[in-house]
């Protein structure tokens, strides 16, 4: 079923559930009935209410951002593979370096990596490491936020329309 087809009604009580809820795990349930019937609105709005529920750190911090950022790239990872995908190796070293020195070196990364290039082709710019450095600039160096914008403008996104902190 396309969104053409979706009763309006069926989609504005989904929303106003999306809206109303605390509940991860039911937006999750959300989320996979709105995709297997095509309905990208009521997907979209479940999956952004659903990040900004999963982080156990204070939303609007650092920490909070880009745990954010992990839950996205596990979940559009989880879906492109047809299992639950974690992102072992960035856990690990966040767990190693902590949520700062992650973020510098996603910001001052030379080269292409996976979970940028997801976020990006899902239209998800707000969501990289890059986008986290710049929201929350005053943490970090000159340097690493220079790096951050310009990786984020080298494919295409206007840095000035991303959300701010």
């Amino acid at each position: 079923m396309s969104t053409k087809t979706a009763r309006p009604e069926h989609v504005a009580a989904a929303m106003r559930v999306i809206e109303n809820s605390t509940d991860a795990e039911q937006l999750k349930r959300l989320m996979e009935s709105a995709q297997a019937m095509g309905v990208t609105a009521v997907y979209d709005a479940a999956f952004a209410k659903r990040l900004s529920l999963l982080p156990d750190e204070a939303p609007g911090t650092v920490a909070h951002d880009l745990w954010k950022s992990i839950y996205a790239l596990e979940q559009l990872r989880s879906e492109e593979a047809g299992k639950t995908v974690r992102l072992s190796r960035t856990r690990q070293k966040l767990n190693r370096v902590g949520v700062m020195k992650l973020l510098e070196d996603f910001a001052m990364h030379k080269s292409s990596t996976d979970g940028f290039d997801i976020l990006i082709e899902h239209s998800l710019p707000e969501l990289t490491g890059g986008a986290i450095v710049l929201r929350h600039k005053q943490h970090f160096s000159d340097i690493v936020v220079n790096a951050a914008r310009a990786r984020l403008e080298n494919v295409g996104v206007n840095v000035d329309e991303l959300p701010k902190a």
